[in-house]
């Protein structure tokens, strides 16, 4: 059994939240859902937050997150220390987002195709980070990151 997978979406994300926790199954990845639990109406940051708190704590070794666009759970998700999140709309994204920045949560849109989303969902799951070239400049992110945290306290 791999590490542990936070999943995490609003209401418009749900439906295809459901899907994506299925292909986790059989895919054999544990994971936890963060919610939403329904398609009631509900504020995409709370579940964001969830999901990336859970990254950033080391609670989880990566996330997924669904909403509208995919914007919004992408902008609250990159606000947590460590969360590499990657907005995508295709494999080679999806691929990309592993092998040069490891991305450490994945984030759709509602309106993805469910079996692209599924595709891409494996893709990134299997992806192994490559470092080299790669790994200096996620150090680059990191010392920004150090930085602008530390300007923050």
């Amino acid at each position: 059994m791999r590490d542990k997978i936070a999943i995490g979406s609003d209401h418009r994300g749900f439906p295809l939240k459901i899907a994506l926790k299925s292909t986790l199954d059989e895919m054999g990845i544990a994971l936890e859902d963060m919610g939403t639990f329904s398609e009631e109406s509900s504020d995409y940051p709370e579940f964001a937050k969830r999901v990336a708190q859970g990254v950033s704590e080391k609670r989880c070794s990566r996330g997924i997150l669904i909403c509208g666009t995919g914007i919004g759970m992408s902008i609250v998700a990159n606000k947590f220390p460590g969360v590499r999140a990657a907005l995508c709309h295709t494999t080679e994204a999806a691929q990309k987002s592993r092998q040069h920045n490891d991305s450490n949560v994945l984030v759709m849109g509602e309106n993805t195709d469910p079996e692209l989303a599924k595709k891409m969902l494996k893709v990134w799951c299997e992806t192994p980070f490559e470092g080299g070239r790669h790994q200096r400049r996620l150090q680059q992110i990191q010392e920004i990151e150090k930085e602008n945290f530390k300007n923050v306290r």
